[in-house]
């Protein structure tokens, strides 16, 4: 992976920053991680202001912070990346969508909550809907099949509505793919004319929509009637990925330093640097006072004598960052 723009020592072997407890593979592919991360996050941002056609690499390059060299090294062109951001945003979404389908209950309910959730989605994260559902469309056949594969899903889960009938033969199947079709040009056409209303106040017309060729005119007035769902914290906890928000750069070896700190709470500038394997006391001390500047961990020094030794440990948003890359080192 390309060092440029980093600290030179950061190229040292680890034998020359001492034993690591945090191994050298793994924080590489921690950098690593965080790099793709600010580059897709960079992706959503310049395909949503400039449109997928003109989200060229240095324009990502740009954004993102990191070398063109570094960008190569991860895609292999600038569709590989625009492809990679619409699949990281579906993974996204359906970490709140399909929990919301699969909970037991009659079909109109789990495709009031599974409908409800995606509205949050997007409301929570304009951006990435705005590329699954505006940019995606000219962005090449790539884009076009996963949307299509992404559809064929919804089209199965809104097909189990003839089984709704009182005789279980409702409208032919076409009728799911025409439903699910108008619901996307419904959003479609709301983030295309930039209108800043909540998507999620459609969730009644939507599902009046969905239901009417299933359930009748009355059930389709009721979802009508029914109240606007209210916003879900849980779905604006799941949806967000800290790493595409991190306004930093993190290096090789303070992704060391910020995983020692994580591996025993309440360390001493010396701890943390025998888990990273940073031998340097100067060096350790000012990777430390970055983390903390950037808000990712805190020195709690309550009840220390003066002069007693650091206790640093992760703050909320450290954490947050950790487990998102203990997480994707996993899935590699």
């Amino acid at each position: 992976m390309s060092r440029s723009r980093h600290d030179p020592r950061d190229e040292r072997p680890p034998a020359a920053i001492g034993p690591a407890t945090v191994g050298d593979d793994q924080a590489r592919t921690q950098v690593s991680e965080l790099q793709r991360a600010r580059m897709l996050a960079a992706m959503v941002e310049v395909a949503t202001e400039c449109g997928a056609a003109n989200a060229t690499v240095a324009r990502v390059v740009s954004r993102s912070g990191v070398s063109r060299r570094t960008f190569y090294e991860l895609f292999s062109d600038r569709e590989d990346c625009f492809l990679a951001a619409f699949d990281d945003a579906i993974d996204r979404i359906a970490a709140v969508v399909v929990p919301a389908y699969q909970q037991p209950s009659k079909w109109r309910e789990r495709i009031r909550a599974s409908l409800t959730a995606l509205l949050q989605a997007l409301d929570y994260e304009p951006g990435m809907g705005r590329l699954v559902v505006v940019e995606t469309l000219g962005a090449g056949a790539g884009a076009l099949e996963r949307r299509r594969r992404v559809l064929a899903q919804v089209i199965t889960a809104v097909d189990e509505g003839r089984r709704e009938g009182k005789k279980g033969d409702g409208p032919p199947s076409l009728t799911a793919e025409g439903l699910a079709g108008a619901v996307f040009s419904v959003i479609h056409a709301r983030m295309l004319a930039g209108d800043r209303r909540p998507l999620l106040k459609l969730a009644g017309p939507l599902m009046s929509t969905i239901v009417l060729p299933y359930l009748g005119a009355a059930a389709a007035r009721r979802e009508l009637d029914r109240p606007v769902p209210k916003a879900s914290e849980e779905a604006r906890r799941t949806v967000p990925d800290p790493l595409r928000a991190l306004n930093m750069r993190l290096t090789y070896r303070t992704v060391r330093v910020l995983m020692a700190v994580a591996a025993n709470s309440g360390s001493s500038n010396r701890m943390v640097a025998d888990g990273a394997g940073v031998s340097d006391p100067g060096q350790i001390s000012k990777l430390l006072h970055r983390l903390e500047r950037l808000g990712l961990i805190g020195n709690d020094g309550t009840g220390r004598p003066p002069g007693g030794p650091n206790a640093w440990s992760l703050t909320e948003k450290g954490g947050e960052v950790c487990d998102a890359i203990s997480s994707k080192t996993t899935r590699s």
